[in-house]
């Protein structure tokens, strides 16, 4: 037996809702080997949980894609990386690695923060990820600061940065609207390039969504590892998402994480996927 193997090169989450952990649990339910290469540890504190990210020496990250590299990876997917020579080295592990199956999910912020862990990264992110991003999936934040639009609160607006950030290089864009946009349903926006699809489950009333971010990255990813086109890997993650938001519950008093395996064993929310006109980009 074989199976594609999936590498995350991102930070770890010790409370395991997100990050690597978060990308490993998504690869493992999707059938697919996961390897790490480690670029932070964020911890908190017991008992305000404010978050503290510690990176790692740069030597050592470049050693475990050295090792996880030499296996031949089908897909990668990108997660938290904390500064610009971090993001430098992702991109020439990219490169290097040859596979055309990329998923950059640019993190920004730890959840339940609002300060951009290093200014730069987004300049970072732009020169030397999306160039060879097979997709990109910014939460509505993320998208604002690589489009330089500010954060979309329409759906048009989410258009525009869409636009503006598959012309900075990325195949595909996916921004994640989720609960945060003023909409009658959880929406994401699909675009590659030609047309704009709206991808639209119900909405879920629940507070229990760390991690969802990584967890949909990572499923988009597994996803172009075994073989589906981008739409179908976009489609399936979303619906991943939904049944793991749905099904997240409380870890402590502070958080609560998706749940990983919600999809296989409870069902998932159906996807309405509905193509919508163009706009005009200024």
């Amino acid at each position: 037996m074989s199976l594609k193997k999936t590498l995350t090169i991102a930070g770890s989450d010790t409370s395991a809702g997100a990050g690597m952990q978060a990308d490993l649990k998504a690869f493992q339910e999707h059938g697919t080997y996961g390897m790490v290469a480690l670029t932070v540890v964020v911890t908190m504190d017991p008992i305000t949980w404010s978050h503290s990210v510690t990176p790692l020496p740069t030597e050592l990250l470049q050693k475990q894609i050295d090792t996880a590299l030499s296996t031949g990876v089908d897909a990668i997917k990108t997660g938290m990386l904390s500064t610009e020579e971090i993001i430098k080295t992702a991109s020439d592990a990219i490169q290097k690695s040859e596979t055309d199956k990329v998923v950059i999910d640019p993190v920004m912020i730890c959840k339940g923060d609002d300060e951009v862990l290093n200014p730069g990264n987004t300049t970072a992110m732009i020169n030397y990820l999306l160039p060879y991003a097979t997709v990109v999936t910014p939460n509505l934040f993320e998208a604002g600061q690589l489009a330089g639009t500010g954060t979309p609160k329409t759906i048009e607006e989410m258009q525009v940065a869409a636009a503006k950030i598959h012309a900075l290089g990325a195949k595909n864009v996916v921004i994640k609207g989720g609960k945060a946009l003023v909409h009658d349903k959880a929406v994401d926006l699909f675009f590659d390039g030609n047309e704009f699809k709206l991808l639209e489950t119900e909405k879920v009333a629940s507070t229990y969504n760390h991690g969802a971010g990584c967890t949909f990255a990572a499923s988009v990813c597994a996803n172009l590892a075994n073989g589906f086109t981008v739409e179908e890997s976009i489609i399936e993650a979303k619906e991943f998402v939904s049944a793991a938001i749905k099904h997240g519950w409380a870890l402590n008093d502070h958080v609560g994480p998706v749940m990983h395996g919600a999809k296989p064993r409870f069902g998932a929310p159906q996807v309405t996927v509905t193509t919508i006109p163009n706009v005009t980009i200024a």
